[in-house]
């Protein structure tokens, strides 16, 4: 078993959480599979359930897409794929305890009050389980669909992080930025928790940057660990620089349950119980608080959510607990 060079630079030893990627997008998408995975994934000890974002995209798509070799994007633009926020806000409703990630939402596809009040409304509703992943994604040609400009979308996304902190933290906030402004408002009910968590995803410089001066967390998703363990490095680098905790930063992952052997090995869990722990112990020598599992599976989401249940079984039992 090999560890990744920045191992335990600017991390602190944690209990390693699991979470899963909920079935709200595919061609099997209902109320009751919702239902019946999210209860059975918070029975079976998963801390966390999360979702994706896109909201209506092209068949041509000329934006490479950051997570594949070539750049493609298999999804085609007729699959079922629930909204995020909404999904959410549905999931809260029938769990308890299980707290609701999003991998993540890109924040220039959206006006950020709007947003703030639907993410303050999902923490109040959910008791203090959001978790806001957040990103500033890669599709042009989705931005243009839904009339958002695609211009300095990283700077906006600064803005609306900022503008968040005030509206979730101020009783009569206000803000005045390059892109937003608002006059004092009144922004009621604040969400429970103080801060809301926010893990910044992405694999830029800017990403890394983002992550350190606005984030309580960083979110990877689908790289090898060396590159994942670089990311780390630089986000606890930009945290430093910003007069900030490191040791207060929690490190993400999301990954692949390969039940079929068919994903990249790099970004997958997969094989026997023994195999899975030596790859969960790469992840968590270079930081891994969070690990999120995106199963793959035949048999649709029953088969998906029968590849958890095992994995919360026969593998969660066995990982050591710091």
């Amino acid at each position: 078993m090999s560890t990744a060079p920045g191992a335990s630079s600017g991390s602190v030893s944690r209990t390693l959480e699991f979470g899963v990627h909920l079935p709200h997008l595919g061609r099997q998408v209902d109320r009751d599979s919702l239902i019946n995975f999210a209860q059975q994934a918070e029975v079976a000890g998963y801390a966390s359930g999360w979702v994706s974002d896109h909201v209506a995209w092209p068949a041509k798509i000329d934006s490479k897409y950051p997570y594949t070799a070539d750049g493609s994007f298999a999804p085609p633009p007729d699959m079922g794929w629930l909204d995020p926020i909404g999904t959410q806000l549905f999931v809260a409703g029938v769990t308890t305890k299980l707290r609701l990630g999003f991998t993540v939402l890109i924040l220039p596809y959206r006006q950020p009050v709007p947003t703030a009040k639907q993410l303050a409304t999902l923490d109040v509703l959910s008791n203090g389980r959001l978790i806001l992943g957040c990103g500033v994604g890669w599709m042009a040609e989705e931005a243009a669909i839904l009339g958002m400009p695609w211009d300095h979308r990283g700077e906006r996304t600064n803005e609306q992080l900022d503008l968040f902190t005030r509206l979730f933290s101020e009783s009569n906030p206000s803000f005045t930025g390059k892109y937003y402004q608002i006059p004092p408002i009144g922004f009621e009910p604040k969400p429970v928790q103080t801060p809301v968590p926010v893990w910044v995803g992405g694999n830029t410089e800017a990403a890394y940057r983002r992550a350190g001066t606005y984030g309580q967390g960083f979110h990877a998703a689908f790289e090898p660990a060396d590159a994942v363990d670089h990311g780390w490095q630089r986000v606890l680098a930009h945290t430093r620089a910003a007069g900030r905790d490191p040791l207060a930063m929690t490190l993400s992952l999301r990954v692949y349950l390969d039940t079929q052997g068919t994903m990249e090995k790099s970004k997958s869990i997969f094989g026997s119980r023994d195999q899975m722990l030596e790859q969960i112990a790469i992840w968590r020598a270079i930081g891994v608080s969070h690990l999120i599992l995106d199963p793959v599976a035949r048999g649709g989401v029953p088969g998906r959510l029968d590849a958890l249940l095992a994995f919360a079984r026969d593998v969660m039992p066995a990982v050591p607990s710091a």
